[in-house]
């Protein structure tokens, strides 16, 4: 017997149309009926195929579902979804309820227009029943169209949704097994999958910031972000309009100098000309380097305690696989034209200007300036205490390998660098790895150097191998 992961496209729509079970609506918009498309073209549609409509008109759209200011948007996917999988149980329970799963599928899309430069991207959705007059689940992703032409996109558009329409019916069970199958017959060069959340009762045991750190780790999207309610958010929308500001760091724990970092650029930020009266977003970004530590694999179990006691904080989290910071520049300034700033300590300013992390690049380091601070980025840079002098090092009075230091000198000078010279001093001696080992030797001074939200945390839920004494 043929592994399910292993069909194609015209079997998997094969298998969903011969199999007796489910039954529903597909409604689209934007691209053309692409998904259903596929239902009808291998035949036996009329076993899963309730009805298939595009609302495409926005007056028509309007009045079927709701007004909206944006059409292509997760709210109007939803409207779409409720609505479809509503009618169909209100319509269908009487004469087939007993022996069917009712389904609603929906995406609301917009691809390369006739004119091009637009941005092509989409919501897809499916809620639907697992078993005959169960509660219902869901599915939600954000898709981004790669490919250069219009009829690319509408096909690998057009493949995704039946690999959404395959993993919700066959895989549910297995969630992590569904995200690896949204590719199936494609690849990350024609597609991204930046934001995906379940809901309902078949995902009720699936935490989403995990599912987040997994498209991340299959190379679905480069970032993924989540909010300090664990609501797995969709980057383009949370950073639209918005100043931004990233603190990168291993947060393992996140202590008062993560914290005091963060307060003292937004003070810097906020007093910039561009950025005064703007909404900014504060985020802590999370490398993938920095979640692997030295392993091949992440522990779940030690991200989800990073990503809770960062929640705890109110703080959003951006999960990124941009080791190199001109690429996580790039991928914000895709994303916001407002004013990017990231924070970093003086060892992380020091690794910048180490020759060795742009190899790859045909310009080198210079390159690698060249785009980072492409839009008028602002690094604010935070002071190091030496723990054997206890001498205060800034952006000032650090060097850096002397054939770079007239570089140094020149990004310097035309403002790139902020000094936190703002800083609380009394912090500037702790260290997360020091936390680590006082809560790994029971010495309980570490509460000190968290916020207490933190160590409050971290002792009821004994995380990093903390022992109630």
């Amino acid at each position: 017997m043929q592994k399910e992961l292993d069909l194609d496209t015209h079997q998997k729509a094969l298998k969903i149309n011969l199999d007796p079970r489910w039954y529903g609506t597909f409604a689209e918009i934007g691209a053309g009926q692409e998904v259903v498309r596929w239902f009808f073209r291998v035949g036996g549609a009329a076993g899963t195929v309730a009805k298939s409509m595009s609302a495409y008109d926005m007056t028509v759209s309007d009045a079927i579902y709701g007004s909206g200011d944006r059409y292509v948007s997760r709210s109007r996917c939803q409207a779409m979804l409720d609505r479809e999988f509503g009618l169909n149980v209100e319509r269908l329970s009487a004469q087939r309820g007993d022996s069917t799963a009712f389904f609603a599928f929906a995406d609301t899309v917009v691809a390369r227009s006739f004119k091009g430069g637009n941005e092509c991207h989409g919501w897809m959705g499916l809620k639907f029943q697992s078993r005959p007059h169960d509660e219902p689940s869901q599915i939600m992703i954000h898709v981004r169209m790669l490919d250069a032409e219009a009829s690319l996109q509408q096909e690998a558009l057009g493949i995704v949704g039946v690999n959404l329409l395959f993993g919700g019916f066959f895989l549910h069970h297995e969630p992590e097994s569904l995200v690896e199958s949204l590719l199936d017959k494609l690849t990350t060069g024609r597609v991204e999958i930046d934001m995906i959340e379940f809901r309902g009762i078949e995902f009720r045991a699936v935490d989403n910031r995990l599912i987040a750190l997994k498209l991340v780790q299959l190379g679905l999207s480069g970032a993924a972000m989540f909010g300090a309610n664990g609501e797995v958010l969709q980057p383009s929308e949370a950073l639209y309009k918005k100043a931004v500001l990233v603190e990168r760091g291993s947060f393992r724990p996140p202590t008062h100098v993560n914290f005091d970092m963060l307060e003292c650029a937004l003070k810097k930020f906020k007093e910039d000309d561009s950025v005064r009266d703007k909404e900014v977003l504060p985020i802590f970004e999370l490398t993938m380097r920095n979640l692997l530590a030295g392993g091949k694999d992440v522990d779940r179990r030690d991200f989800l305690a990073r990503a809770d006691l960062l929640a705890a904080c109110g703080m959003t989290v951006l999960i990124s696989d941009y080791f190199e910071y001109y690429r996580l520049a790039a991928y914000l300034s895709w994303r916001t034209k407002e004013r990017i700033g990231i924070v970093m300590g003086v060892p992380s300013l020091i690794e910048l200007f180490e020759e060795k992390y742009y190899t790859s690049l045909p310009g080198g380091i210079l390159e690698s300036f060249g785009r980072l601070f492409k839009h008028n980025l602002k690094l604010f840079v935070y002071p190091l205490r030496e723990a054997k002098t206890g001498n205060t090092i800034t952006k000032d009075s650090m060097q850096v390998a002397p054939e770079l230091s007239k570089l140094y000198g020149y990004l310097a000078d035309r403002g790139s660098f902020v000094d936190l010279d703002n800083h609380n001093p009394d912090v500037l001696s702790i260290f997360s790895r020091d936390v680590l080992n006082k809560i790994g030797e029971g010495d309980n001074s570490w509460e000190s150097m968290v916020p207490k939200e933190v160590a409050d945390l971290i002792k009821k839920r004994c995380f990093f191998g903390y022992t109630p004494s």
